[in-house]
């Protein structure tokens, strides 16, 4: 079948190329064509975002601006806007980075096509509420900030956490020796916030920490790689009896219904995941069944503790929740949502939600 190419970036960007075959899906979606505007190194979130709306039979294309700035600086702008206008998309959906474009060159692109952004981070970066105004509407993973956006001049703003890309976070055939150990944790390094949780599981067990940003870090915990992807990435998640959630921020603590994407990754490669508690989080994954929430550093080691003891039931627990994300929580039915104008249904009423999780 003919191939159609999902990312486009500058000449002489020597970076994977990422391509997919054209789908047959029926599409019952309002638009056809879909131009998502950001950064397109194969693992990010927007090539997931772009191949889920080509599955849905819309047609999709990620125009990376972030490695054409890199290349190209001012040059980038008026060339993509360019390319972005033969692709002549009717839904554009930007990330931060899609802010270098420029406002005026952003608002010759949007006009006469729906436009949203989708932010994923807990802190709004250096003009995303700016873009987010200009798009109209923003889809956050911050159930909790939509009345904060609203007050900022964001006329739309909807919830949507984010997913598991059935494409890349799946579970590996094998795995290392190097990568065995009884706890790993795939996260980045300068947040200290989370270091006193990483510091008494390094104590009770065999843990290994990968990610960005440790080089340099005076953390004591034992770092052994730097950021992991993909296929490296499950193979990761493989080689450990248990992955670790472990929060960036104290605010994150008592954001209602907020997860990680290293959760929806760890569950579509099939790993255990203990990740932490916060009020609504059911509504994405039952304790016990399909993970281990925990509430305290103790709660922590014990819930570790626990699984690594029961390797059956550690292994069963993995199976129920790759299971459960393919069904309910991939970027299908995310960008499905999106694309329809919708936001995800919570059940229950944030504000009506005590810390502990109960009415």
């Amino acid at each position: 079948m003919r191939e159609q190419q999902v990312v486009v970036r500058p000449a002489g960007w020597h970076g994977r190329k990422l391509s997919f075959p054209a789908v047959t899906v029926s599409n019952q979606l309002p638009f056809q064509r879909l131009a998502v505007l950001g950064a397109g190194a194969p693992h990010n979130d927007e090539v997931a975002y772009a191949r889920a709306a080509q599955r849905l039979g819309v047609a999709s294309r990620v125009f990376d601006v972030l490695a054409w700035h890199r290349r190209l600086r001012g040059l980038a702008p008026p060339l993509l806007e360019r390319r972005i206008e033969r692709f002549n998309p009717d839904f554009i959906l930007c990330t931060r980075e899609a802010r270098r474009l420029g406002h005026a060159r952003l608002e010759r692109l949007f006009r006469n096509r729906m436009t949203a952004m989708w932010h994923v981070d807990i802190a709004p970066q250096e003009g995303v509420v700016d873009l987010a105004r200009q798009c109209g509407t923003l889809y956050t993973t911050y159930s909790g900030q939509r009345d904060t956006y609203r007050a900022q001049g964001v006329p739309v703003v909807r919830f949507l956490p984010q997913a598991m890309d059935p494409d890349r976070d799946m579970p590996a055939a094998a795995t290392r020796d190097e990568y065995r150990c009884d706890v790993s944790f795939v996260g980045s390094g300068p947040y200290p916030y989370r270091w006193p949780l990483l510091r008494a599981v390094a104590r009770e067990f065999a843990l290994q920490v990968r990610g960005p940003g440790w080089t340099g870090v005076d953390s004591g915990l034992p770092v052994v790689g730097e950021a992991v992807h993909g296929a490296r990435f499950a193979e990761v998640v493989a080689g450990a009896a248990v992955s670790l959630g472990a929060n960036s921020f104290a605010e994150q603590e008592t954001q209602f219904a907020s997860a990680s994407n290293r959760m929806w990754k760890v569950f579509g490669c099939g790993g255990a995941y203990v990740g932490p508690y916060v009020p609504g989080i059911e509504q994405f994954a039952r304790d016990g069944e399909h993970c281990r929430w925990f509430r305290s550093i103790d709660d922590c080691v014990e819930q570790i503790r626990a699984l690594l003891a029961n390797p059956e039931e550690r292994i069963a627990m993995a199976a129920r929740a790759h299971a459960h994300a393919l069904a309910y929580h991939t970027y299908d039915h995310r960008l499905r949502m999106l694309l329809s104008g919708e936001e995800y249904p919570l059940t229950r009423d944030e504000r009506r939600e005590t810390g502990d999780g109960r009415r």
